[in-house]
């Protein structure tokens, strides 16, 4: 018997900003449309939805909002024609950061099994937790795990002052659902007894791994609900979605899913990158880019050092104004973390790529990461500012 917890953050980066901002608790607050200069001092007079004129795309929304309408993904101009009164505050993740690794820590002090899963969702073994204080039939385990998965809850309100949503299954496909059937705050215990009746009535889409394209597919089928996904024909499913993921979905229709809590896994690869809210022009808007640029390679550099890697594969990422998108890469004769050298082979691949329209997006990664000797780590890093 397994006990999968599934911990997702409510609203995470909208609640950050309201332990920032008390008074805007209770009404419609966005966040989105710009990045928090480092060091700014905070808002005091509120901008609003009607007032934005750009291109920005919301990072996230407080419920309050989201009943308006207004959801993470939804473009700023097209949001304030449903809620023009809510207020509007710039995205600041060097503080989401901040507190992901909060949360993080409370839960690793109680239930040491984590599988990192982004800024603000985890998933948690609980098993041999469970089943080491209720051994035997003393105690209904599923009780015991819904008493730690409570601990656990507190303990993130108490390190943070945020709430979370967990969901306690058998295993991660169901936590996964489980955790946003009652949100915010919520918390779901679900047994495998109750598919038929708590996951069955739901959409499709609500299983992670169907897609819009595959939820498009299943709904012209006539497969609107996760029910009716298992009631199909696995035969019917293989020859419209292929082997591979045919059979996936009749196995995660009820429920099934095999895969372990994976406590470790190494980064591929470390990137930054920011979408402009208005496109800039490679020649008219030079020294700008190039500020950007530094300050991107400067924070990749942050990351690896404070990760513990160095990367051979420089690579850049450019979107322009007609969403086309060109990436260009370099491999170092020797792996580094130093922002000079990150920024200096950034900057030649940037000189093979076309700069004749304006561009939209800008990112840099580092890739074929490995682990120095600790003395390397230990070297101070040179940080320089270049030009193209």
């Amino acid at each position: 018997m397994q006990f999968i917890a599934h911990l997702d953050m409510d609203a995470f980066y909208a609640s950050v900003e309201l332990l920032r901002y008390p008074e805007l608790r209770g009404k419609p607050v966005v966040i989105g449309g710009r990045r928090r200069v480092a060091d700014a001092p905070l808002e005091t007079t509120y901008r609003t939805l009607r007032d934005y004129t750009g291109r920005g795309v919301i990072t996230t929304s407080t419920y309050e909002a989201r009943a308006l309408g207004v959801f993470s993904g939804m473009g700023l101009m097209k949001s304030a024609k449903l809620a023009p009164d809510a207020v509007l505050l710039p995205a600041d993740f060097d503080e989401y950061r901040h507190y992901s690794h909060m949360f993080k820590e409370a839960v690793r002090a109680l239930a040491p099994e984590i599988e990192d899963r982004g800024i603000d969702e985890i998933y948690i073994d609980l098993t041999a937790l469970v089943m080491t204080e209720a051994p035997g039939a003393a105690l209904d385990p599923w009780q015991r795990a819904r008493e730690v998965a409570a601990r656990i809850q507190q303990a993130v309100f108490e390190a943070t002052g945020l709430s979370c949503s967990i969901g306690v299954t058998p295993n991660k496909l169901l936590s996964k659902i489980a955790s946003d059937l009652e949100k915010p705050a919520g918390l779901t215990i679900l047994r495998e007894a109750d598919v038929a009746t708590r996951i069955w009535p739901l959409a499709v889409r609500k299983i992670n791994g169907i897609g819009p394209k595959a939820g498009t597919k299943l709904e012209a089928l006539g497969i609107h609900t996760i029910g009716e996904l298992a009631q199909a024909a696995p035969a019917r499913l293989v020859e419209e979605f292929g082997t591979s993921y045919g059979a996936w979905l009749h196995e995660a229709a009820h429920g099934r899913d095999a895969r372990a809590v994976v406590t470790y896994r190494e980064p591929k690869s470390i990137s930054r990158e920011t979408t402009f809210e208005n496109d800039l022009h490679p020649v008219r808007d030079r020294e700008r880019l190039s500020k950007i640029f530094t300050d991107l390679c400067v924070r990749v550099a942050g990351d690896l050092e404070r990760k513990g890697f160095v990367g051979r594969t420089i690579g850049l990422k450019l979107r322009y104004d007609n969403f086309s998108t060109v990436t260009r890469d370099c491999t170092l004769e020797e792996a580094t973390c130093d922002a000079q050298a990150i920024r200096r082979a950034a900057g030649s691949c940037l000189k093979r790529v076309p700069l004749d329209r304006r561009i939209r997006l800008l990112g840099v990664r580092v890739g074929a990461l490995t682990r120095p000797l600790a003395a390397a780590l230990a070297a101070p890093q040179k940080r320089s500012l270049f030009d193209y």
